[in-house]
């Protein structure tokens, strides 16, 4: 019988999946594999990155995949070691005639995969590659000179018109499911087993697996009309928090999308219009990463290479741990490190806040986020920090500078939110909560809260770091480069 394997990576459902549907489909027996890819997870261990929530996630999800695969009578053969050495040895084992997988778009990936397929043409095993975490990938949406888009809106603007509904249409796996294959050794290794420990990840607010994607979907559908409206309020509850499974694929894009053009017609919803271009940013920034291999290292904007950042380890340290006195920005520095997740609107007010305030490089706060975020990808997150740094594609201009008292303000007036995550200030009027330093003697005694001892004075003036960030870029201007 002809015979494939399907190797899961960024993609842990059984459900609209490309790579498996076209596994399941062209072959009599299929079986499943999904590597602890050591190339990745040791250099955590290496820095005593025990509880990581990332990997606590994967494991579970892995684990419910597993389940679901094995009640459809087939199962996941799991490896613990490097994916290019496990995936073409796996591959002799079981003698398929072809390996089966869904693209990645990051440098690093594209490199693993490419060393993969080497190793299974020297073997004599064909190996194909599918689109499925994105509606669009590499140079399907270009401008009309045939090159990669720079700005968003047109950009946009082309995906919108180029969709149609065999772009939304689900890959039907269920149909196939009786030939997967069930695999010769069963089990997910356990956290310990793979060298590392429970996290606190909360598993009630954002539930792993495909299993939990779908829940987090039915609460954001009787929201989504109204995300225009809250998405960037903190406190709110806004947001679909189904960035972690975009990232992990325990959700399928071609439902979010889908989901989301049906309730703009149905509805004419301007959540779901608001949320839609969201989705397509993501994509943006996968189209620039593909074309643009070198934007982990660099400025989008070469010239920007050139721009001098401030050497201030103390001042990054107190960005990272949340006390540099600006509250809003330490509330979502703490948010970070306590779950893991980020609100969007306070990502782009703490990137600011470091690069235009601190004055410190953005491949420092990017690098940060990529230890912290529960939901990091690389291309998302590196196009937001060059978009907050102005160094980015389509990026905010570098003369407009957030002032964070004022989106404080704006964002989380109550201070609700900052009150949540710096409960030192929760006893301050509403008043004084965005700026607590300007908090009257009587209001101190009152309070019983005094600036610099229970809670951090301003690490930087911000009137006088936005003259320096201003003199920073005005430099490379001058400089020929801008």
């Amino acid at each position: 019988m002809s015979s494939a394997l399907v190797w899961f990576r960024r993609d842990l459902r059984a459900y609209d999946h490309a790579a498996l549907y076209h596994a399941l489909s062209c072959a009599e027996r299929v079986w499943c594999v999904f590597v602890f890819d050591r190339d990745i997870l040791d250099p955590l261990l290496a820095r005593g990155l025990t509880r990581d929530r990332r990997v606590d996630f994967i494991q579970r999800s892995i684990a419910q995949l597993d389940e679901i695969l094995r009640a459809r009578g087939g199962g996941l053969i799991v490896r613990h070691g490097r994916a290019v050495e496990e995936i073409p040895r796996l591959a002799g084992e079981l003698g398929v005639a072809e390996v089966h997988y869904n693209r990645d778009y990051e440098p690093a990936a594209i490199a693993r995969d490419q060393e993969v397929q080497q190793a299974l043409a020297a073997a004599g095993i064909a190996c194909h590659d599918y689109k499925d975490q994105v509606i669009f990938d590499r140079a399907e949406v270009l401008n009309g000179s045939g090159k990669p888009y720079a700005v968003f809106t047109p950009y946009r603007n082309t995906w919108l018109a180029t969709l149609n509904e065999f772009y939304l249409t689900p890959y039907p796996v269920e149909r196939y499911y009786a030939r997967l294959a069930k695999p010769p050794t069963g089990g997910v290794p356990s956290l310990e087993q793979l060298g590392f420990a429970a996290s606190d990840l909360d598993c009630a607010r954002l539930p792993p697996g495909q299993d939990g994607g779908q829940y987090l979907l039915r609460d954001f559908a009787a929201r989504i009309d109204d995300y225009a409206a809250q998405r960037d309020y903190p406190a709110k509850q806004g947001p679909s928090y189904l960035s972690v499974h975009l990232r992990f694929g325990t959700i399928s894009i071609r439902q979010l999308a889908g989901y989301a053009v049906g309730r703009m017609r149905g509805r004419d919803s301007e959540g779901a219009k608001v949320w839609l271009s969201e989705l397509i940013w993501r994509e943006f920034y996968q189209m620039l990463l593909w074309h643009r291999p070198d934007l982990p290292e660099h400025c989008f904007r070469r010239e920007y290479d050139a721009l001098q950042w401030d050497d201030a380890p103390e001042l990054f340290a107190a960005w990272c741990q949340g006390r540099t006195g600006y509250p809003l920005v330490d509330a979502a520095m703490r948010q970070l490190q306590q779950t893991g997740y980020m609100h969007n609107r306070l990502r782009m007010v703490t990137a600011a806040f470091l690069t235009k305030d601190l004055g410190i490089d953005w491949r420092r706060g990017e690098a940060w986020f990529a230890e912290q975020l529960l939901d990091y990808d690389l291309a998302a997150n590196n196009g937001g920090w060059q978009w907050s740094a102005s160094t980015g594609c389509d990026a905010q201009p570098w003369f407009r500078i957030f002032n964070p008292v004022t989106q404080s303000q704006k964002f989380d007036p109550t201070g609700a939110f900052i009150r949540r995550y710096v409960p030192e200030l929760a006893a301050l009027p509403d008043k004084y909560v965005h700026a607590p330093w300007q908090l009257p003697a009587a209001e101190q005694a009152r309070c019983g809260f005094m600036p610099g001892r229970d809670y951090p004075l301003p690490v930087v003036d911000h009137a006088k770091a936005r003259l320096r960030t201003l003199a920073r870029f005005e430099a490379v201007a001058k400089g020929g480069g801008i």
